[in-house]
């Protein structure tokens, strides 16, 4: 059994949670989502990009084969439509947790021009205001967050390429909390950014290494997980106490606990890829989806790709209750 975290923030590494069907195979899990009831909805590279599973790790239903090109982002609203964020295909779609598709913004196939700061090239996540306006970055050929009406109508955008404030290199991930601030994780500077819902800089957290995953905990206290990718070079990739790791920081960005990175990445129990996308259901279990697929080759140049790589871990919480 490996044990992750300290104090009130320990987390049980499951292993072997999803069940999948015979043949199945859950490839570069980009995103994670949990509804109402406690079901996980997985999106991933694979042949079945959207499959979702009851807590327990039972497999309930999949859907979205042939109509993503690349999952990259998964949000979910009160009422548990999801938010399918995918960047190579340059859109959003808002769905029904059976896949039935309720509104899409961006024209599939059809990026803007590299950097022109009009929607989208290669968009990556979505977050929520308190009022139901959807927040998309749009992270890898552009460096922008767009604010969108609920029905889907481009209300303001912001950012631009850059390391001060308000601009971006690679804005990978979005979060909101109840009172309407907008927190973005700009991966390639090391932070996250912090705004109002109308896209003015407020603050920055910098006591991260490329934040990628990013997930607004919403209680008695705000907090957030951050999904830190870890070492981006041959020179520091197994560099300890950087990631990549999980880390649980407060409102104003304080530090409060981390989770695994003190002995770089690996597939051991307890390790990280690449944590990439993350959900926490109503007891406080953590999912942590990883881009393993696509990271193993970088971090161990060399060694082949293990048969039926893990893309997904989920963290029982058995620290005492917040």
């Amino acid at each position: 059994m490996s044990i992750l975290g300290t104090g009130a923030h320990r987390y049980r590494v499951i292993e072997d949670w999803a069940k999948l069907p015979d043949g199945w195979e859950l490839k570069d899990v980009a995103a994670v989502a949990v509804d109402r009831r406690d079901r996980v909805y997985v999106f991933n590279r694979g042949e079945h990009p959207m499959i979702v599973f009851e807590s327990d790790g039972t497999f309930v239903r999949s859907w979205g084969e042939g109509a993503f090109t690349r999952a990259h982002g998964l949000s979910i609203e009160a009422d548990d439509s999801l938010y399918c964020t995918d960047d190579g295909g340059h859109f959003v779609r808002k769905c029904t947790t059976d896949g039935k598709v309720l509104l899409e913004i961006g024209v599939p196939g059809r990026p803007s021009p590299y950097m022109s700061g009009l929607p989208f090239h290669r968009c990556t996540h979505t977050a929520l205001s308190p009022r139901g306006d959807i927040y998309v970055t749009d992270g890898y050929g552009n460096a922008r967050v767009h604010k969108y009406s609920p029905d889907g109508k481009l209300l303001l955008s912001w950012g631009e390429p850059g390391t001060g404030p308000g601009q971006f290199n690679i804005a990978h991930n979005i979060a909101t909390d109840v009172d309407g601030w907008v927190y973005v994780a700009d991966r390639e500077n090391h932070r996250v950014q912090v705004f109002d819902g109308d896209g003015r800089y407020e603050t920055q957290w910098m006591n991260l290494h490329r934040p990628c995953g990013l997930y607004c905990c919403r209680g008695a206290a705000t907090q957030f997980i951050v999904g830190e990718l870890g070492p981006s070079m041959p020179v520091n990739r197994q560099h300890p106490n950087i990631g990549p790791r999980l880390s649980i920081v407060g409102a104003r960005g304080e530090l409060i606990a981390r989770l695994g990175g003190e002995a770089g990445p690996g597939l051991e129990t307890g390790k990280f890829v690449a944590p990439h996308g993350l959900a926490v259901d109503s007891r406080g279990d953590i999912y942590v989806g990883e881009v393993s697929y696509t990271e193993y080759p970088r971090l161990f140049p060399g060694n082949a790709i293990p048969w039926r790589m893990r893309s997904l871990q989920k963290l029982e919480r058995i620290g005492e209750a917040q």
